[in-house]
């Protein structure tokens, strides 16, 4: 029984491992890693409950069910606790509440480019999904003996991971879930092989296998297995590595479609088209890396090109070349003093591989540092090149650019463009399609403003509209390709980017489009990561004295900037009258929680920081403090767990060395003790080739040997005299002189070793297992009486 039991909990624990590891592959994707530590915390409180309640035989069915509910319980206690009773237990409001959650973290994974910050909504999302993943391994794994069928939903977890990611460096994830899952078989299949029948040891001889028999007949097979998975793993990992693969083009972007190349090939292609091949390659190749100082690094932008310029077949770039590059530093259209804003750095490095005619930097750039022969483009606000030699191939740059953060409120009160500017940034072709101004005006319609217009324009298109990001379909920039996608609501960025900017002009709002790439993932040493599969474009919308703003059309890619999204909603306070009284104007909870920057500050003077980001959901308020409290019990959690051998052996010896206790139990502590120094106990061995065997392998000195050999004659007249003499006091005396020699003899770390994780804790494990076995004994056979009794 003890074995049996002994395997159930390892395979939970192979299970939990297994499934934790799978979870790690989300770690790019959401900005930390305190989110993981909080859902191991949640899944081992989960598989915990299933091994006690799988221990003290209730069925599966009512297992689970029970772990439905703590999984419900603890959910609520970490995401919504002000909603529940005493902060856990789940009500209507809290149900509500979680529903609620889950609905903005889905807005929010529509919002944000990987690493999104890790909101209340999106870290329920994942504490949920994780768990129910954990649920389904734990069953299958534990109840059903089914491991191999629990690489389904582990397999689930993980894809949803690598297929949001697309990342090349993504083989470390892969092989930490794959390395989980097989733990999970080894464990399962040491469980199934302790299951077997009686072990024989010859003819004739058979008696029940202890772990010891276990582990010598086990011990092939486990070899073999993990042989084969490591072997498993490493063709695996290293496979895709060796194989030829199929080359792919270079995002090239320029004013006549581009140049690049791969191998040294160049070629010229159109930057839509050239665009859509480079998301739908399976390999995402990396184009640069980059370091930034920059608060809010993952919503960074790298603008590639601004293409200014729409005649009804496609958008283009007039491309302002200057052959002097200014002094830095450079002006930026628009912007006025009065919008918060600092200047950060962000040092570039291209790729090899990556040949490109002008350098993709984030908006507005100040200052670029990329030695000589560049032009500068003052349309796109970055340096190009005319020359075919002079490319981004294996360039790094340095970049001094603005972090603006312009307000809702600035946006909305912004004054009218310049006419020169406003009709040169609202041109449209003549025979555009009346249906395509006619959808503006009925998006827009109530707004009263262009920046309520614009958000109008940038909600329609990710929730409301019912568009659906595709990259299968054809691609085009046309004025008909905009009528088709109008109608069809399906594209990929740059339908949702051109149709945007298209129907932005038809409103009278000066636009052009961007094209460039998405910030990247996060890597661990802090750098950001961009492949081919961030290639992006999006609009940008000008408002006077505050220049060119970014907005984010296409629903599942990039991230809505921050002054796009709607304010959170304040509590109403439910007073009888107040229809009646007069409302104050609602304060901003960003507006009085942080200090702003003063109306005269100018970009890049001291003192105009821009706000903090609070997109990460740590946002402070009253309630129960849920993380700080999970931090605190899983670390008191841990801590109980390291020092629970430690506690019990302590206790033990008080106990076994008290007067009162006797001659055994000090023999037992004594065996205790050399075991703990890696001299383990042989049951067959009497007292006196026991002491004797403790004597020689730890080399005891004379007055310590003599104290152990006390101890042994002291038993053996406990068991065979027919007046055992009463010499407890004198025998714990010699124990704690035999236990001192021993610790002296085995060193610093050994003393340490035997401290903290003593070997004859596995004594714990035996009294609990017998216990267990009693209890069950004792409870079966009730429930046999009261069924004899019914009958």
């Amino acid at each position: 029984m003890n074995g049996l039991m002994d395997g159930r909990a390892r395979v939970a624990g192979a299970a939990w491992l297994a499934t934790l590891a799978s979870a790690a592959a989300l770690l790019p994707l959401i900005d930390g890693s305190d989110w993981l530590v909080q859902t191991s915390v949640l899944l081992a409180v989960q598989s915990g409950i299933g091994v006690l309640l799988r221990w003290r035989g209730m069925p599966a069915a009512g297992t689970v069910a029970v772990q439905v509910l703590a999984s419900l319980l603890m959910l609520t206690m970490v995401s919504v606790p002000e909603h529940a009773a005493a902060g856990i237990l789940p009500g209507p409001a809290a149900l509500d509440a979680l529903g609620q959650l889950l609905a903005d973290g889905a807005d929010d994974i529509s919002r944000y480019v990987a690493p999104a910050p890790a909101t209340d909504g999106i870290r329920l999302m994942v504490f949920g999904g994780v768990l129910f993943v954990g649920l389904l391994v734990d069953l299958l794994a534990g109840p059903l003996r089914g491991a191999a069928a629990a690489g389904l939903p582990l397999l689930a977890l993980y894809s949803v991971a690598a297929g949001v990611a697309q990342d090349d460096g993504g083989w470390p994830y892969f092989l930490t879930a794959a390395a989980g899952y097989l733990v999970l078989l080894l464990a399962e299949g040491r469980d199934r092989l302790g299951r077997w029948g009686r072990f024989l040891t010859g003819p004739g001889d058979g008696r029940a296998p202890t772990p010891h028999d276990r582990a010598l007949g086990a011990a092939p097979r486990a070899r073999a297995g993990r042989r084969i998975g490591a072997l498993t793993l490493g063709v695996a990992v290293l496979a895709p590595a060796m194989l030829p693969s199929l080359g792919g083009g270079i995002l090239d972007l320029n004013e006549n479609g581009g140049r690049g190349g791969g191998g040294g090939e160049a070629t010229s292609v159109n930057p839509v088209v050239a665009l859509q091949d480079q998301l739908n390659r399976p390999q995402n190749r990396e184009v640069l890396t980059y370091t930034t100082d920059s608060p809010s690094a993952s919503e960074m932008y790298l603008r590639l090109i601004a293409l200014d310029t729409f005649d009804g077949e496609e958008w283009t770039s007039a491309r302002w070349i200057e052959n002097e590059v200014p002094r830095a530093p450079w002006p930026v259209p628009g912007l006025a003093p009065d919008v918060a804003g600092h200047e950060v750095l962000t040092r570039v490095e291209a790729a090899g591989s990556y040949a490109q005619a002008s350098l993709p930097v984030p908006y507005p750039a100040r200052w670029i540092e990329a030695g000589g022969g560049w032009l500068f483009d003052r349309g796109s606000q970055t340096l190009a090149s005319d020359d075919e030699d002079l490319t981004t191939m294996g360039l790094a740059y340095d970049v001094r650019h603005l972090l603006v953060r312009p307000t809702a409120a600035q946006l909305a009160n912004a004054p009218a463009a310049a006419q020169d500017w406003a009709s040169y940034f609202t041109r449209l072709p003549e025979d555009l399609d009346p249906a395509v101004r006619a959808a503006a005006l009925e998006v827009t319609a109530g707004a009263a403003n262009d920046y309520e217009r614009a958000v109008a324009l940038q909600d329609w298109f990710t929730r409301e509209g019912g568009f659906r990001y595709d990259t299968s379909v054809e691609s085009g920039t046309g004025a008909d390709a905009i009528v088709t996608f109008l109608d069809n609501r399906e594209g990929f960025c740059v339908h949702f980017a051109f149709t945007m900017a298209t129907m932005a002009r038809s409103l009278g709002i000066p636009a052009q489009v961007a094209v460039g790439f998405t910030p990247g993932l996060r890597q661990g040493d802090g750098s950001f990561q961009v492949g081919t599969h961030n290639a992006h474009a999006w609009p940008e919308l000008y408002f006077e004295g505050v220049g060119w703003v970014r907005f984010e059309p296409t629903p599942g890619q990039g991230s809505a900037p921050e002054y796009t999204r709607p304010e959170p909603a304040l509590p109403d306070p439910e007073e009888p009258d107040r229809q009646e009284l007069p409302q104050p104007e609602p304060q901003r909870p960003e507006e009085a929680a942080t200090p702003t920057a003063p109306e005269s500050c100018a970009p890049g003077e001291e003192g105009c920081g821009a706000l903090p980001d609070l997109a990460d959901g740590d946002q402070g308020g009253a309630g129960f403090p849920v993380r700080p409290a999970l931090w605190a019990g899983g670390g008191l959690l841990v801590a109980l767990v390291l020092a629970a051998p430690l506690l019990w052996r302590r206790r033990a010896t008080g106990r076994r060395l008290a007067p009162e206790a006797g001659t055994l139990a000090a023999w037992r502590e004594l065996n205790d003790t050399a075991w703990d120094f890696g001299i383990p106990p042989q049951p067959w061995e009497t007292p006196r080739q026991a002491a004797e065997r403790v004597v020689r392998a730890a080399r005891l000195p004379d007055e310590p040997a003599a104290a152990v050999r006390r101890v042994a004659t002291a038993v053996e007249e406990e068991l065979y005299a027919p007046h055992p003499p009463r010499q407890a006091r004198a025998l714990a005396h010699d124990v704690r002189a035999a236990a001192g020699a021993l610790r002296s003899g085995s060193g610093r770390w050994g003393a340490l070793r035997a401290s903290l994780l003593p070997r004859s804790a596995m004594r714990v494990t035996r009294a609990v297992a017998e216990r267990r076995t009693a209890a069950a004994r004792r409870l079966g056979e009730q429930l046999a009486r009261l069924t004899a009794r019914r009958r």
